[in-house]
């Protein structure tokens, strides 16, 4: 069993809200509150190479309550999207974790996983990994742009999670088939503690028939394939970021299923960054319309209409220019160019689906008759 090294720092006296700061303690593990099994704390950090539409992922959970680690790395540019056709892709699941007391401010995941040294509470910290069989490794800086930012528990999709997200700049090196990459922008790391993937319990309920599709659809109409995208109760996630460097950009959880027949759909966490400052989104007013390659289902063009409590507004388009599906018909991460303010930004669009559910949409959106 994993011990974790110190209390959950967010755990205090008064409520904790968006505004309750992180605190040092909060870069290491921290306890269960119950010893649920399915207690899990995530470490994750991206980058991109633009010049090569070229993004990349480290990142590792730890069931500590179990022991054990599931980690991934993985680099994909143009070439496709599935596992074969990665530039790099490695993953590890139910790796034992035997130090009796590890450190996540100072840890080398085992399993040949990658390591993780905090250089400056909650900013600055370094990020290495090599894998010699395949000519591969990492060397990563990231410099965290502000504070990590938190979001109030209880609301969708953080309703048992603490979580935070921080930008920062990312500098570094790249080694791929032999080749040395240089690496230098602006993206995102983040962090939950939470129970994840614990089982449901049996219901007691008596069987009933199965709702029919439309009835999970807040709001009906649009075209098909929209609508099957909105259902309620399917487990979508949204996630989107895009920076043009430490003073522009904005991140943002999109509610799918909240959107409207037009295929707007609401904004209800994240930031706008303009002039370097940090505002949270107005969650009536910030919406994003996706458009899907009808080839394949996964997204290829966003735009997204962004306002913030102060009354700031932006608008950003942006374009997928290579994908990674992880796992067959279940969405994609996109790496994505943004234009917004008359610059060109960089992110992310995380597009996450059950494969049933995404199958039925893609066959909607490529129906001819």
């Amino acid at each position: 069993m994993v011990r974790a090294a110190t209390p959950d720092a967010a755990e205090s006296t008064p409520p904790v809200t968006a505004d309750t700061p992180f605190v040092a303690a909060d870069d290491n593990f921290h306890a269960s509150p119950d010893g649920n099994p399915y207690w899990a704390e995530t470490t994750w950090w991206s980058f991109n190479v633009p010049e090569r539409k070229l993004g990349g992922w480290l990142h590792a959970t730890f069931y500590t309550n179990q022991g054990f680690v599931i980690w991934r790395v993985y680099v994909w540019d143009p070439r496709g999207p599935h596992r074969e056709q990665l530039r790099y892709f490695r993953m590890e699941e139910k790796v034992p974790v035997t130090d009796p007391a590890p450190d996540l401010r100072d840890i080398t995941i085992p399993g040949g996983g990658f390591s993780v040294r905090m250089l400056k509470p909650l900013r600055d910290y370094q990020i290495e990994f090599a894998d010699p069989a395949s000519d591969f490794a990492i060397s990563l800086h990231f410099a965290g742009v502000h504070d990590p930012r938190r979001y109030t528990p209880g609301e969708p999709p953080f309703m048992d999670h603490t979580h935070l997200d921080q930008l920062g700049h990312v500098t570094g090196e790249l080694r791929l088939d032999g080749e040395l990459i240089p690496i230098d922008c602006y993206s995102i790391r983040d962090r939950s503690w939470a129970p994840r993937g614990e089982p449901r319990p049996p219901s007691t309920k008596p069987v009933a028939p199965a709702d029919p599709p439309q009835s999970r659809v807040l709001h009906p109409g649009g075209p098909p394939w929209r609508e099957i995208e909105r259902e309620r109760g399917r487990g979508r996630i949204q996630y989107i970021f895009g920076h043009a460097g430490p003073d522009t950009g904005f991140l943002a959880f999109v509610r799918v299923a909240d959107g409207d027949a037009d295929g707007w759909s609401p904004l209800n966490h994240g930031w706008l960054l303009r002039d370097g400052r940090f505002e949270r989104l107005d969650k009536a007013t910030s919406v994003m319309k996706n458009y899907r390659d009808p080839l394949t289902g996964l997204s290829s063009h966003m735009q997204v209409r962004l306002v913030d409590l102060s009354g700031r507004t932006m608008d950003a388009e942006g374009y997928t220019v290579s994908h990674i599906c992880e796992r067959a018909d279940s969405g994609s991460t996109a790496l994505m160019r943004w234009d917004f303010d008359g610059q060109i930004g960089w992110g992310e669009d995380q597009d996450i689906w059950h494969p049933k559910h995404f199958t039925r949409m893609r066959e909607a959106l490529q129906a001819v008759r």
